[in-house]
């Protein structure tokens, strides 16, 4: 049975939340809010936090940035998922996947679907690897960031998650890279 295993000790990840959005400033982006708020009570730590408009190439370099960070282990976008022209976060950020997390999009509309109905289908919603940094990408309503942390990234996000998490993997993310390089 799932759950969390009381024996193993809770490992605090550093966790960069980027909102995509035209319209958003830090002081009215409930989105992002809603994210930091969930994953410091979780008991991880906000490695970073910006805004950055749907473009691609800003989006691009931002994460980029924290990619390259070693003080984050993983990176939360949201907004730009959707279909109108302006949304081109999955386009800006799946480049950069070195591994895809398939199932990701099919768990979040799942849990999305009894909420939304056939609406989850609007959502682009995506996730995957990049120079051994987790990188998850969500629609931009608090609702979409609530349902992906409390239905999938609070468990996966934590070490003590049974029977596997991706903590557990995290230091085997990069051994493609060691194997090559004799380090």
């Amino acid at each position: 049975m799932p759950g969390i295993d009381e024996s193993r000790d809770f490992i605090a990840l550093k966790i960069a939340v980027l909102t995509v959005s035209d319209t958003r400033a830090l002081g009215d982006d409930r989105s992002g809010d809603t994210l930091v708020e969930r994953l410091t009570k979780a008991g991880h730590r906000l490695a970073a936090r910006a805004i950055v408009t749907d473009d691609i190439e800003k989006i691009r370099a931002q994460v980029r940035v924290w990619i390259d960070d070693p003080g984050v282990d993983a990176i939360i976008t949201t907004g730009g998922t959707g279909f109108t022209g302006r949304d081109v976060t999955p386009e800006a950020i799946e480049p950069l996947f070195e591994k895809r997390m398939e199932g990701f999009s099919s768990v979040f509309h799942a849990i999305s679907f009894p909420k939304i109905g056939t609406s989850t289908i609007q959502s682009r919603a995506t996730a995957g690897v990049a120079g051994a940094t987790y990188i998850f990408v969500l629609p931009g309503s608090p609702g979409a960031c609530k349902d992906a942390w409390d239905g999938i990234l609070v468990h996966q996000l934590d070490y003590r998650y049974r029977p596997c998490n991706f903590v557990e993997i995290m230091p085997r993310l990069d051994e493609h890279l060691r194997r090559g390089g004799g380090g």
